[in-house]
């Protein structure tokens, strides 16, 4: 349940992916550019390979400066599952202490892997994301496979009646994939971000204006958005 007494600023949202590396970073960046938001990455693990996290990214790609960055709670030097690289570091996360900042701009929330990667040895990141109470949004590969990952990560989300404000695929369009999961999955796919080369802030920005964002405008507050 949430803690916090206010409620987020119009376009805040959570951010999660039908597993590790589906593109949910740089999903991520792409909505904190379309939307003006501020960005958090809670928990962090492999800094070895990524000293500088996620955040890192996803400042470098939609141009933030720190004050746009809520400062990471916990973050590991081992690329395994939280649970895992925090083991590690013999730290436990303690989901009390993640609790959702106050900010004047939207805020986009970028978990780690999928819903039920391990945060300790009682929670996953499903639970967090019930603590922190903001419109989920799914991002999932477009290719092959990915109808049924996706379908499965939104039963998980409607299992918790979480509020699922869209999915938002990576990599080619492919649209009968798309309508498939927009039809079985009873949620609104709010576009394909397509894989961009060159990587830039600029290309990034105008590849953001071809998402939907109305329903992190005016978010679903239980269950799944209207579509």
């Amino acid at each position: 349940m949430q803690d916090s007494p206010f409620s987020p600023v119009p376009g805040s949202c959570f951010v999660t992916g039908t597993g590790t590396d589906v593109g949910k970073t740089v999903v991520a960046a792409a909505l904190v550019a379309a939307l003006g938001a501020d960005y958090w990455k809670p928990v962090q693990s492999g800094t070895d390979e990524l000293p500088a996290g996620d955040a890192g990214t996803v400042a470098r790609l939609a141009a933030l400066g720190e004050d746009r960055l809520v400062p990471t709670v916990y973050a590991f030097k081992a690329p395994l599952s939280p649970d895992q690289a925090a083991a590690r570091e013999q730290v436990t996360i303690d989901l009390s202490s993640l609790t959702l900042p106050r900010r004047e701009r939207p805020l986009v929330v970028e978990g780690a892997g999928g819903i039920l990667v391990p945060l300790s040895r009682r929670h996953t990141m499903v639970h967090l994301m019930a603590r922190l109470l903001l419109p989920v949004v799914v991002v999932a590969p477009s290719g092959l496979g990915t109808i049924n990952h996706t379908l499965l990560t939104l039963e998980g989300l409607r299992h918790r009646n979480l509020p699922v404000a869209g999915v938002i695929f990576s990599g080619p369009p492919h649209p009968d994939n798309a309508e498939s999961v927009a039809r079985l999955g009873a949620v609104r796919v709010l576009g394909t971000l397509p894989r961009l080369d060159p990587l830039t802030p600029a290309a990034l920005a105008q590849a953001a204006q071809a998402l939907d964002l109305s329903p992190l405008i005016d978010p679903p507050t239980r269950g799944f958005a209207e579509f």
